[in-house]
């Protein structure tokens, strides 16, 4: 009788072993989808860290604009800091409200 319940456990965990390598094998084909973004995603977050260890690498570029399209370059200036100062504000509230903790 025991070796009966043996071979129903035994082959219970069989089942369960297919089972499960069908649904591994199920997830992998639906993340596929998300290989294209995510190498998106790393390869502008390599950039982000690029950039930071090398900042005078854009001085040539913003001097550019400077000198060709000056107009141009005060209105992008002054996006830029009203963006760097509403993320700067919008940190502090947020560490202020104790949703954020840093």
């Amino acid at each position: 009788m025991s070796s009966d319940r043996d071979q129903e456990l035994a082959l219970r965990r069989q089942r369960l072993v297919m089972r499960s390598a069908q649904l591994r094998l199920r997830l992998a084909g639906q993340a596929e989808v998300l290989r294209a973004p995510l190498a998106l995603a790393d390869t502008a977050g390599a950039a982000v860290q690029w950039l930071r260890r090398h900042p005078y690498a854009l001085i040539g570029p913003v001097m550019l604009l400077a000198a060709l399209r000056p107009a141009r370059a005060l209105r992008w200036a002054g996006r830029l800091w009203w963006g760097w100062r509403t993320f700067r504000q919008t940190g502090r509230w947020l560490a202020s409200t104790k949703i954020l903790r840093r």
